[in-house]
């Protein structure tokens, strides 16, 4: 059994709070707090994806469309967010 199948699972310092993941958002607001200061980079490859974002709420919301081709880095760090990114 694994620890997301196991409700009695702890919480410890080597991954994320399993009893706080209730969603896909859950999960990536663990994983990123659980990344940060870790060094961590996760790259995202995409092939001609495309995202249809409202821009409103209801199913005829008008919609932005996005196309992604190549990929998206994430890297995690426990700045203020205004230091330069490294090379």
């Amino acid at each position: 059994m694994t620890d997301l199948e196991n409700p009695t699972a702890a919480t410890n310092a080597d991954g994320p709070d399993v009893h706080n993941i209730k969603d896909w958002t859950d999960l990536g607001k663990e994983m990123w707090s659980y990344l940060t200061g870790r060094s961590a980079v996760i790259n995202y490859s995409f092939v001609d994806m495309t995202v249809e974002v409202p821009r409103d709420v209801g199913p005829d919301a008008p919609r932005a469309t996005w196309k992604l081709n190549g990929t998206l880095k994430v890297t995690t760090s426990e700045g203020s967010g205004t230091e330069p990114l490294a090379p």
